[in-house]
């Protein structure tokens, strides 16, 4: 689904250049009505008492309630409040996707429109971006949550995040964290995979730390997430590793499944085989023949598959002209020779 955006003029374009401000805050909001009075007095009060130079992005995730209407009355009084409205619901990443592609800061700092991430957090995040750090994520160590429906879920699924990513945090569920804009340059988002940034990051060569921040009861409405968001992480996970490991060389995964599905099939046979000749067990009423057959056939596919998906991984670095590799620095070197550039296009809203 791709987002409207508006073209602006050339001269406007260079005019915000410019005027760039140092902080993005971009806030998701889904039927916050309740608590947008307290957020925007308070993050517009940090940004003032820290002298922060920053923007608003608050990102309208499709409410049904009067958030909109309240948003358009403090963006009218607030000229660092930048509004995006979604025409439906499309979920957390969507909108923190659509916040990153309007933002214009150097650091970009997301966090919930729900008053449990203190925005008083900030001016933390940022001292250690200062100190050198490329992602900064929030710790929430007093967690003001149920523990059996959200806090014991969140504990068991960030250990199995640490461990198969090799990226150990604390708190991968918390929002509010800090990022160079240019760590998210080559970080594309979909379904709800906002939490694995860090993970992305630090495979692209980012320094990643993590910092204590404040965690408040919610004050108002109701959580939208449950313990059933625990599978979806899950699952995400899966494809974040899979990616991680294998995103240029598929090949060495369904080809090694491949290998070993076979192999174990014909080790099936073999004692077919066996136990035919030594043990006169007909084939024919030996269950380890389908099995056997099962197994290779199987091994096969996998085969076969992984080149399939070499082709289809090639095709999605050629066509865009994606490099398989980043780059930190470059000292006296030129552009690449081969056309590796990325070609021009629209803001990434595609999610």
């Amino acid at each position: 689904m791709v987002l409207p955006s508006t073209i602006v003029p050339a001269e406007d374009a260079q005019t915000d250049l410019v005027a760039a401000p140092r902080v993005s805050l971009i806030i998701p909001c889904y039927n916050e009505e309740e608590s947008i009075d307290e957020l925007v007095a308070e993050v517009t009060s940090v940004l003032d008492e820290n002298q922060i130079d920053g923007e608003i992005i608050i990102i309208d995730d499709g409410s049904r309630d009067r958030s909109w209407e309240k948003l358009q009355f403090h963006a009218e009084r607030e000229p660092r409040l930048k509004l995006i409205r979604f025409r439906r619901n499309f979920g957390q990443t969507a909108a923190m996707v659509a916040g990153m592609d309007f933002a214009r800061g150097d650091v970009i700092i997301p966090l919930d429109a729900d008053l449990q991430n203190d925005p008083r957090s900030i001016p933390a995040l940022l001292e250690q971006i200062d100190a050198g750090f490329d992602v900064v994520s929030g710790w929430r160590k007093n967690r003001q949550d149920a523990f059996i429906s959200r806090t014991l879920p969140s504990r068991i699924a960030n250990g199995l995040i640490s461990w198969v990513s090799g990226v150990h945090l604390h708190d991968y569920g918390c929002t509010l964290k800090a990022y160079r804009r240019e760590v998210l340059e080559p970080v594309n988002l979909y379904g709800e995979m906002h939490r694995f940034i860090p993970i992305y990051a630090s495979w692209s060569g980012a320094k990643v730390t993590e910092a204590v921040v404040n965690h408040r009861p919610r004050k108002y409405g109701t959580s939208k997430y449950g313990i059933g968001r625990t599978f979806k992480v899950v699952l995400d996970l899966l494809v974040v590793k899979f990616l991680g490991s294998y995103g240029t060389k598929p090949i060495y995964f369904f080809g090694g499944l491949g290998f070993a599905l076979c192999g174990v099939g014909t080790l099936a046979a073999l004692w077919v085989l066996h136990q035919k000749y030594f043990h006169d067990v007909w084939v024919h009423r030996n269950p380890l023949v389908v099995l056997a057959v099962f197994l290779f056939s199987l091994g096969v596919q996998s085969l076969f598959l992984g080149l399939l998906a070499e082709i289809g991984i090639r095709t999605y670095h050629e066509s865009q002209a994606r490099p398989i590799y980043l780059i930190r620095d470059r000292v006296n070197v030129a552009g690449p020779l081969r056309g590796l550039s990325r070609p021009s296009q629209p803001p990434r809203a595609a999610v």
